[in-house]
């Protein structure tokens, strides 16, 4: 009898030894589950909480300055992950205003191509409202806006000079910002019409204070910028850090309002003493972003004239300038 019953014993034994290794492998599982589930809510968690600057790669791109002096950043592409900057600033609700002067026959050659490139690459999943200045409303294209994006149309009066059409913007934007942008929007971009995008002009664009290095003069010496060298004029620098392009600058409201302002009342202060700044505002800018140091700096890629011969720097065009023909199109 003894002998019989052992087959009997042996496969219960044998049971038991596969339940066990069952609910081992079932925990070990369990086990392995939550260890990953703790590493993904961390790596979460950090990427939460740290600052977006944090993650810029400012060694990605050795053959280009990276970083200013007083370690704001230089952004170019592949320096910063867009994902994790949309990311970043959907969560925070960023709003963004976008403003753009169409004045006499810039209107007809340039908005629509501007407006509709807009659509296309400008701040892509964040709501962005279009502040369109002109002289003739009505002709103002009506084109098609995505989601969570607007257009307002503001009349404006239409200077005989187009020297006096570019200073007098800076007075027409501050009463803006104060007037509406400022309640609806937490950043402002301030365009030229006479570009188009050509690709991302995205949220890693988005600074305290924006400023956007000349196409022209990134790689020049100091020695070659074309600062305003007129002592009697308000706009008058001996040198400089960067020699920055007035067709693109931006920031927080506030900000952009102070430049606004300051840059109109140094282009008054030269009108009354009968000066005139060698290349308008943006003599201004450059003079008011060397006093007042820009957060964060953009690369050519986010304005390129296609004309330049050297395009080794140039990974991605975001902007690029439209053909000019400022002998039909400027206002004399």
């Amino acid at each position: 009898m003894k002998w019989q019953s052992l087959p009997a014993r042996s496969g219960v034994f044998c049971c038991l030894l596969m339940l066990v290794a069952g609910f081992t492998s079932l925990y070990l599982r369990y086990l392995n589950f939550t260890t990953e589930s703790f590493v993904f809510v961390s790596e979460a968690a950090v990427r939460q909480n740290v600052s977006l600057d944090e993650t810029l790669n400012f060694g990605t791109r050795p053959a280009v300055r990276t970083r200013t002096s007083w370690n704001a950043p230089i952004i170019w592409e592949g320096m910063f992950d867009p994902i994790l900057y949309d990311q970043k600033h959907t969560q925070a609700e960023s709003t963004v205003a976008l403003t753009v002067f169409a004045v006499g026959r810039y209107l007809d050659a340039y908005l629509n191509n501007f407006l509709v490139s807009a659509e296309a690459h400008f701040m892509l999943g964040l709501p962005v409202t279009y502040y369109v200045f002109t002289d003739v409303p009505e002709k103002v294209p009506n084109i098609t806006l995505a989601p969570q994006r607007t257009m307002k149309v503001i009349q404006v009066e239409k200077h005989t000079r187009w020297q006096d059409i570019s200073m007098m913007r800076m007075k027409t934007i501050s009463e803006m910002i104060d007037k509406e942008i400022s309640h609806s929007s937490k950043y402002i971009f301030c365009f030229d019409v006479d570009q188009v995008f050509m690709g991302r002009f995205g949220s890693e664009a988005l600074g305290d204070s924006v400023a956007l290095l000349h196409a022209h003069y990134y790689k020049l010496p100091k020695d070659r910028f074309t600062y305003d060298k007129n002592p009697k004029s308000k706009a008058f620098m001996e040198t400089g850090d960067f020699y920055y392009h007035a067709a693109i600058f931006g920031g927080l409201c506030k900000n952009v309002k102070h430049l606004a302002d300051v840059c109109y009342l140094s282009i008054m202060e030269d009108k009354i003493n009968d000066v005139e700044a060698l290349w308008h505002d943006e003599s201004h800018l450059n003079k008011y972003f060397w006093v007042h140091k820009p957060s964060r700096l953009l690369s050519p890629e986010y304005c390129w004239d296609q004309s330049i011969g050297d395009k080794s720097d140039i990974m991605v065009m975001r902007l690029v300038w439209a053909l000019k023909d400022y002998a039909n199109l400027r206002t004399r």
